[in-house]
């Protein structure tokens, strides 16, 4: 079982959409999937929500709520036997004393960013803490960056490329800017199943994250110091 948290301190990145579609592409796949929501905004259990039942299915946690009265955090939290993948949504904003606990909890870290000079400092800082303060490598939990909203040829997925290049971290996949991935939101659908011609060509995009995801767990992908982060004394936009 391959435990995923998808990761950022800053809010409106794409963390909901990277763990909702992969989520859903695993399941399509026939893989046992789970998806956690910590977010108290409950995003992805809206999304599961309106899933229908005729979709492969996905077992959801609402794991900011409490138990239900009569049962117990260890029973709320369970996964059904023949669970491969178990995706798990992180809210906006950490707490440092605990962000070991979290960085431990993960086989994998994906983090979702934006093409914009905010979101690319507050990433850069968000690594500095998993490697410093979460202690990422001795628990060698994988760190990956997906590049989300990003459009071809633009002035600011530019300069997240070049803030991406001082970085010995794997960027796993680049999620379009399309409004296919609200329309599927809002149907408790990944982009890869609606019907739509010019969205799926974004298949292309999950199946390259699974396939990594596959390969990390089958170790081939690790190595004795699998990332760190170069010039963390430099401003990331002027890489």
């Amino acid at each position: 079982m391959l435990r995923i948290s998808v990761m950022n301190t800053k809010g409106g990145c794409g963390k909901t959409t990277v763990a909702t579609n992969l989520a859903s592409y695993c399941a399509s796949q026939g893989h046992g999937t789970a998806l956690f929501d910590y977010d108290r905004q409950a995003s992805c259990s809206r999304w599961l929500n309106e899933r229908s039942a005729t979709r492969p299915p996905i077992h959801g946690v609402a794991a900011f709520q409490p138990p239900p009265d009569g049962t117990t955090r260890a029973w709320q939290m369970r996964v059904p036997q023949g669970t491969r993948y178990v995706i798990t949504d992180t809210p906006a904003g950490y707490a440092l004393v605990d962000i070991e606990d979290r960085v431990a909890e993960a086989d994998v870290i994906l983090i979702p960013v934006l093409p914009s000079p905010i979101d690319i400092r507050s990433t850069a800082d968000f690594i500095r803490d998993l490697l410093l303060v979460g202690k990422a490598r001795t628990h060698n939990t994988r760190l990956a960056i997906v590049t989300n909203r990003t459009r071809i040829r633009t002035r600011a997925v530019d300069k997240l490329e070049r803030f991406l290049q001082n970085l010995d971290i794997p960027v796993v996949a680049r999620i379009r800017d399309t409004q296919h991935y609200v329309s599927a939101a809002e149907q408790g659908l990944g982009i890869h199943e609606l019907s739509e011609r010019d969205a799926r060509k974004d298949i292309e995009t999950w199946a390259g994250l699974l396939g990594w995801l596959d390969t990390t767990v089958a170790g081939s992908a690790c190595d004795a110091s699998p990332f760190r982060l170069r010039g963390t004394e430099s401003n990331p936009l002027q890489a």
